[in-house]
């Protein structure tokens, strides 16, 4: 099952990551089950809300929480933490993709 990251954007031919203004981002992993993606991404929502109140209310013990949060549950995702393929393939999350194997791959794109 291939990931499915933002539609807007290109995805890597190994379907890892998609491409945000020439940067690599770690894709959802493709092997959770839609009720594990869902309840995750609520939590997500929830918790990015959560960064959001705190910063308006100037409170930075909570904003720290919930940003805590958010990380946990992008670790929950696949999208940060230890990557979610089993090949021993490096990370290349939030690289320039011209720093990486995927350079030539995105300038035959272009």
């Amino acid at each position: 099952m291939k990931p499915q990251p933002p539609s807007k954007y290109p995805t890597t031919p190994d379907g890892r990551y998609f491409v945000v203004r020439g940067q690599l981002w770690r894709c959802t992993n493709p092997h959770l089950s839609p009720r594990e993606r869902e309840l995750f991404t609520k939590q997500l929502m929830i918790a990015r809300r959560d960064v959001k109140a705190a910063k308006q209310r100037k409170h930075p013990d909570a904003e720290h929480r919930a940003h805590r949060k958010v990380d946990q549950t992008k670790q929950a995702l696949g999208e940060r933490g230890e990557p979610w393929w089993t090949d021993g393939a490096p990370d290349y999350n939030r690289h320039k993709i011209e720093n990486t194997p995927y350079a030539k791959w995105w300038d035959l794109r272009k």
